[in-house]
Parts: C-alpha cells; sequence; structure tokens
C-alpha cells in the first residue's frame, strides 16, 4: 500500500506502507543508530516524534521481547529505506510488520532516508503527517503546518507510570546455557533510591539495580515531600519526551529535593535538574538521536562515545557558579554533564545505560552510588 509522508515546509516523500494503516502526525527526527531498533521503538522519550532510521536495513533480527524499554512503543511513526520481511536472529519472536501492526504504527519504507536526513540537517526537525489513506499530498501539508511544536508541551503526563511499582530485575546474561535477567541479591550495602518517571527505560533501572540498588519507581508528579517521607538513599530523575520546561510541576519538586538528598538526573531528568538549579534550556535544530556521539570530560579530557536522544539542551552560559559544567559534546560544544559544587548532585545529557550499547560511560551508576555513600 503506497503511504505518503509530508513535512511542514512542504516537502514530501512517497513509498510503501508497513506496519499498521492510517493517518499519524508528529516531529521528524533522524536516529543515526546501527542497531536496536527494537529500543528506540519501546524508547518513551519518542512520544509525539516520527524516528528516521540512516541505517538502510530495518527489522533484520525481528522483534523480541526481553530488547524493549518499556511494554509498547511510543513513537508516532517508523520510516525506514528497507524492511527485512524474513528476520534472523535466534532471540526472535515476530517480524517487525507484525508488531508494527499489531500496536498500530504506521511505518513507510522505500524512501531515499539519506535524502530526508540531509533535508532535517539543513531544515531543522519539523512537523510532519504520514498516511496511507490521503490521496492530495498538500492536505497533508497543510495539516502538518498546523500542527503545534514540541516546544511548551509537557508529553511526560503521557508517558509516565499511574502509580508507584518496585523494580528488582539486573542486567541480561548468558548463564551456564540459561538465559534471562539477573536478580541482584539485597546486602547491607544495597541502597533504595527513588526514580521520577518522566518516561523512564528499562535498561536505566536494570542498570542501577545492578550496581547495587533498591528502586521504587513513582509518577511523575510524586510529591517530592512523599519522595522524602520514603526516607531514599538517593533519588533518580529519568529521561523521558517533550520539553523540559513545561514539566513545571517536577522542576518544583527537584527544587524541593536539593541539599535534602544524593540526585541523579539522565537526559530529560539532567534538563529539569538543571532548570531546578537555575539554569534554562533551548531547543536544539535536529537533535541528537543515535549511538556515536563523542562527550569529552572537562577534567580528564577523557572522550567517550554516547548513546543519545534529545532535542533540547541546557543552555551553556545559563549554568550558574554553583555548578560545573563535566562534559560537553565535541560535535556542537553542548552541555553533556553537570555536578553541584557542594552537594551531591549529578546528572548527564547521554545515556549511560545505552542498549544495545555503547556502554562506554557506564561507569556513572557507580557514581551515583558513591554520591549515596559520601553523603551517609
Amino acid at each position: 500500500m503506497k503511504a505518503v509522508l509530508a513535512l511542514a515546509d512542504g516537502r514530501m516523500f512517497t513509498g510503501k506502507a508497513f506496519g499498521a494503516q492510517g493517518e499519524v502526525d508528529g516531529e521528524v527526527v533522524f536516529n543515526t543508530s546501527m542497531t536496536g531498533y527494537q529500543e528506540v521503538i519501546t524508547d518513551p522519550s519518542y512520544c509525539g516524534q516520527m524516528v528516521v532510521m540512516t541505517y538502510p536495513l530495518i527489522g533484520n533480527y525481528g522483534i523480541n521481547k526481553e530488547d524493549f524499554e518499556s511494554d509498547r512503543p511510543h513513537l508516532s511513526a517508523l520510516i525506514i529505506k528497507e524492511l527485512s520481511g524474513i528476520p534472523s536472529n535466534w532471540r526472535s519472536q515476530e517480524t517487525l510488520h507484525d508488531f508494527l501492526a499489531d500496536h498500530g504504527v504506521v511505518g513507510i519504507q522505500g524512501i531515499d532516508t539519506r535524502a530526508l536526513t540531509r533535508h532535517i540537517r539543513e531544515a531543522g526537525a519539523q512537523q510532519a503527517v504520514l498516511s496511507t489513506g490521503e490521496s492530495d499530498p498538500e492536505k497533508l501539508v497543510e495539516r502538518a503546518r498546523n500542527l503545534p511544536s514540541l516546544e511548551g508541551r509537557d508529553l511526560v503526563k503521557v508517558v509516565t507510570c499511574q502509580k508507584p511499582y518496585d523494580w528488582s530485575e539486573g542486567e541480561w546474561e548468558l548463564k551456564n546455557g540459561e538465559t534471562g535477567f539477573q536478580i541482584p541479591t539485597n546486602n547491607a550495602d544495597t541502597k533504595f533510591v527513588v526514580a521520577y518517571d518522566f518516561g523512564i527505560k528499562r535498561n536505566i533501572l536494570r542498570m542501577l539495580a545492578q550496581a547495587g540498588c533498591k528502586v521504587k519507581v513513582v509518577p511523575a508528579s510524586t510529591p517530592a515531600q512523599d519522595v522524602l517521607d520514603m526516607n531514599p538513599d538517593g533519588v533518580f530523575l529519568s529521561n523521558g519526551p517533550g520539553d523540559p520546561a513545561a514539566v513545571d510541576y517536577s522542576i518544583v519538586n527537584v527544587k524541593y529535593l536539593i541539599g535534602k538528598v544524593p540526585l541523579f538526573g539522565i537526559c530529560l531528568g539532567h534538563q529539569i535538574l538543571s532548570l531546578a538549579l537555575g539554569a534554562s534550556t533551548y531547543k536544539l535544530r535536529f537533535g541528537h538521536h543515535g549511538g556515536n556521539q563523542p562527550v569529552m570530560d572537562v577534567k580528564s579530557r577523557r572522550v567517550e562515545i554516547t548513546a543519545q536522544n534529545h532535542g533540547f539542551a541546557v543552555g551553556a552560559d545559563s549554568v550558574n557558579n554553583d555548578v560545573h559544567i563535566t562534559s560537553i559534546n565535541l560535535n556542537d560544544n553542548t552541555v553533556e554533564g553537570i555536578c553541584h559544587k557542594t552537594l551531591p548532585i549529578m546528572s548527564v545529557q547521554y545515556h549511560p545505560e545505552a542498549s544495545p550499547g555503547p556502554h562506554d560511560s557506564s561507569h556513572l551508576f557507580k557514581g551515583f552510588i558513591a554520591l549515596m555513600k559520601q553523603k551517609k
């Protein structure tokens, strides 16, 4: 079946539909990872966005539930060059086409994803409409032009959990011929962490558990005093979608927690923490989405290759004198990490839990454990 992708600036791409049928909209962004399409599709941070995979062949290793970052897809649509109809992997449970169709996610294949990616790099990420039914592309363009920007939109309320839950599952491994997720054993050194769910990825929870944390996940709107009443050793601020400045209730909560408990933020959590510390955020031209972003530690000058997924960034000039900028992106010098000069607070813009990788930054979870130990 024919599918048409129409961008708000009038650029159009025609290809073949796969997955579900229908009409969807969202901001078009591109992801440069060569693997990990399952993680991308189920990452809550992509809520409100259509994702272009720059790697040309997608679906070649199928779908398996163990690699999901949440319980369902969150992106608006998947845009690819070529769909592999015959997955080849011993862990595969179904095809990408069937999975998207079952969950109502529309896909388009057979378009020039290199041209689309270059267009986004030059014109910037923008709203678009993807349809398998509308025969008039100009009508789709008009609809795209009338869509709201991600700026000012609170998408956290769409993806956050509805009630608190406990997490104990660690990393996946092959051991003694058996596969599965480890369940780390609690001991005297285990730290109790309350994790705010702004759209949290499962592998973040696994890495926290593996590092020695007993984790309770709470909805994004949970009052800060309720969190403190749980007597946590630390509070984690998760990744998530949309404009951090629009999540004003979370900024208020984090301000209340500052100085009372160790804090660690990733991605949107980093941005919300920075806003609570007095900094400002702004929207990037086309964002950082992929597994190959070089980040340099300002102090050691050591470079790590990181996974990233964000459309907003913290303004370097807005960071106040009580905060160190700990790392920067070598592609565009944007802020990639901060820490407080006197309080047990740290955060990073990138994803140290990166699944499927790279894993250069996984040591940061141990850094959070060290912060909590210093506090005690």
